[in-house]
């Protein structure tokens, strides 16, 4: 069984409920982004990360900055990407995705939520927390 880092930033509640639902079922705890850094990613086996969308269609500053810095510490290490919206498509997380591997991160899977996650968003949090903790 992979030990799985679900780290997040949440403004609403929203993207800290999908978090702790990933970690539920990877059996460990959601971590706030800004109690994790680059120098805790050679603990974890797998990541999840989540912001939610902000402004326009963008990563929260904070959380971006400590994105930025575990980035380049994930080697080929799986990384899920996950957050809510409340507008839009959910572009930010293409853009997301797309940046993340461009910087050579492996992204396993992205998942995101319109507003508060309903029940198959749950679900698909439990399946991608236990996807990870494979």
């Amino acid at each position: 069984m992979s030990k799985v880092a679900v780290v997040y930033w949440s403004q609403t509640g929203n993207t800290q409920a999908m978090a702790e639902a990933i970690a539920e079922a990877a059996s460990t705890e959601a971590i706030d982004c800004a109690d994790f850094s680059a120098d805790d990613v050679a603990d974890y086996d797998a990541f999840a990360f989540g912001c939610p969308a902000m402004g326009d269609e963008e990563l929260d500053p904070d959380f971006e900055e400590v994105w930025d810095a575990c980035a380049g510490e994930f080697g080929d290490k799986p990384v899920a990407l996950f957050g809510s919206y409340d507008w839009g498509t959910g572009e930010w997380m293409e853009t997301w995705k797309s940046n993340a591997e461009d910087a050579g991160v492996n992204v396993a899977d992205t998942l995101i939520a319109n507003n508060e996650p309903d029940d198959e968003a749950v679900e698909a949090c439990n399946a991608l927390g236990a996807k990870l903790a494979e």
